[in-house]
């Protein structure tokens, strides 16, 4: 039995060697300076981290490297409204106008349709954004409604900006406080936040272009679910074994994360042969893949990229984050490299 065991620890330790080899390796072909990614197929957990922080330096990507996980933030805030909705905060049935009236949508016709069920599953109708969010003049810019409320799905970073200022209306806590005391502290995630933390600067990630050229470090003031979130893989893979598991939810709450709201019928957009693969839940997409259902989401910033997909039951995940413009581009064969060969569907659709 010894020998056994010793045997198999040899070739796993041989089979990650090959995997870190190949992850180095497609780096390399994708212009990506850094990556930290986690395999998780429970209960061990493989870790990665390599490249560099800031290309043209010698700034090591570690465990402990801030990166930005841009959309994967908005999956924070599901879990949060879900957790809010157990303890009978908010319903997520109700219009959302009815506890915050949004100045920006104020007499916007069918804006007081608009639920936290529709924004969660972006069925909300209203558009990605009204303008660049960083831009000092959006605060206060136009917002008015691209599509009928729950009428097709629409990807809506301003609709999780609605929900989110709802839950400070209700709650009377900025959304930092709120993840603080919902999501961060609890799952222990030290190294997380939805504003900038000087204490980041020491080992903070440099964003990178498509032609692999550095750009800057964002030190978010405000806290926004949509795109905000500083965090490490580390951190991350903590709140998605939590989620996937429906820990802190009740069981019918947690339902919720794993079954369609809507079919992703995406608003203007002809029919691909991935759509009947994919759906979407509450907070999280839904794909149907060749190693079983999955749950998955992205982060896309520009400069950086991330992307996470679940398999609940095999208990298997992969979660990356990325310092570049082309983290993306590396999924598919990245789930091909860990979760093996096969359709993940995710991509194909996210591309059409």
């Amino acid at each position: 039995m010894k020998f056994l065991l010793t045997g198999l620890l040899l070739l796993q330790n041989i089979l990650a060697m090959a995997q870190q080899a190949e992850l180095a390796a497609l780096l390399k072909k994708n212009g990506v300076p850094g990556i930290q990614l986690i395999y998780t197929k429970a209960p061990a957990v493989k870790t990665y981290n390599l490249g560099l922080r800031k290309s043209g330096t010698t700034q090591q990507v570690v465990s402990s490297s801030i990166f930005q996980a841009a959309s994967l933030g908005k999956v924070v805030l599901a879990y949060t409204t879900l957790r809010l909705h157990d303890r009978g905060l908010i319903d997520l049935d109700k219009p959302l106008l009815t506890y915050y009236a949004y100045p920006r949508l104020l007499n916007q016709p069918n804006a007081d349709k608009i639920t936290a069920r529709m924004v969660l599953g972006h069925t909300s109708g209203l558009p990605n954004w009204a303008e660049n969010p960083l831009a000092p003049s959006w605060k206060t810019s136009s917002l008015s409604l691209k599509y009928a409320p729950d009428s097709c799905w629409n990807y809506s970073g301003e609709g999780y900006v609605f929900l989110q200022k709802a839950l400070e209306q209700i709650t009377h806590k900025s959304f930092e406080t709120i993840a603080q005391e919902e999501v961060f502290r609890p799952l222990h995630m030290e190294n997380s936040s939805f504003i900038w933390q000087p204490r980041f600067a020491a080992n903070a990630s440099t964003g990178h272009d498509k032609t692999s050229q550095p750009t800057e470090i964002k030190r978010f003031a405000e806290p926004y679910a949509a795109y905000s979130l500083l965090s490490t893989a580390i951190d991350y893979n903590r709140f998605l074994q939590a989620l996937v598991v429906g820990q802190g939810l009740k069981p019918a709450t947690a339902r919720l994360l794993l079954t369609p709201a809507n079919a992703a019928n995406r608003c203007g957009t002809p029919p691909n042969p991935a759509d009947a693969s994919i759906a979407w839940a509450c907070g999280v997409g839904l794909a149907t893949t060749s190693h079983g259902p999955a749950i998955w989401h992205w982060g896309q910033n520009d400069d950086f990229q991330g992307f996470f997909m679940v398999f609940p039951a095999r208990k298997e995940s992969l979660l990356f984050f990325t310092n570049s413009a082309n983290g993306l581009k590396m999924t598919d064969e990245l789930l091909r490299l860990f979760i093996g060969p096969g359709q993940y569907r995710a991509m194909q659709w996210l591309n059409e």
